[in-house]
């Protein structure tokens, strides 16, 4: 298992887990919004493993400006680094590989905000509706050996949850009722990594417990 992130010690430590498994670990720090430490990363997981399975794109951000028109030119760049450029650049990668070997699975991360975009989350909501376009292409470029797939996560208790874990109007929206806990998402992305969808590909599912 390969743990990339830009806190290397967040990646020693998930390492640790997988090591106590039986399984071996790589953990790298790496700036997906940097071009080249994609470049980097896919190297040393060749380098390492000989081969990936499954690729994973789960990096992301949404830092909000005060307005669209306070919005820096460095702030849009860089959501647009970390939400789309990364996962792109990463994807053409392995998925070279990916072509040229057995195969495999790639799972890009979208948000529903893809689907309800706001007016102070534009620059995140274009960048995921990015994704959810990108996992159409490349479902349609690297098949049949490789599946492409996409979660499309709603509102759910991490750490950049702060700013609204405690609006209750927006948790009873939900069609739940509540906002989702991160163990909620493990079924689906375990469901896409495996055989159990073997004739999917292409898709967004949504994960939001009922956002509309």
């Amino acid at each position: 298992v390969v743990i990339a992130s830009r806190k290397i010690e967040a990646c020693e430590e998930v390492a640790r887990e997988v090591e106590k498994m039986g399984r071996r670990a790589l953990p790298i720090a790496a700036h997906v919004g940097k071009w080249e430490d994609n470049d980097k990363l896919a190297d040393a997981a060749y380098k390492q493993f000989g081969h990936v399975d499954i690729l994973v794109n789960n990096a992301g951000m949404s830092p909000l400006a005060p307005s669209l028109v306070e919005t820096t030119e460095a702030l849009f760049d860089k959501v647009i680094d970390i939400n789309f450029k990364g996962p792109f650049r990463l994807s053409s990668l392995v998925g070279e590989k990916m072509m040229a070997g057995n195969g495999g699975v790639i799972i890009l991360l979208s948000s529903t905000a893809s689907f309800l975009p706001m007016p102070h989350t534009i620059p995140y909501g274009g960048a995921k509706a990015a994704i959810n376009a990108m996992t159409v292409a490349l479902a349609k470029l690297y098949g049949p050996k490789i599946r492409v797939n996409c979660i499309c996560p709603g509102p759910f208790l991490t750490d950049v949850s702060t700013a609204w874990r405690d609006d209750k109007a927006a948790e009873q929206r939900l069609g739940l009722r509540r906002f989702g806990n991160p163990n909620e998402i493990v079924g689906t992305a375990l469901y896409l990594a495996s055989d159990a969808s073997s004739y999917v590909t292409g898709q967004v599912i949504r994960v939001d417990g009922g956002s509309w």
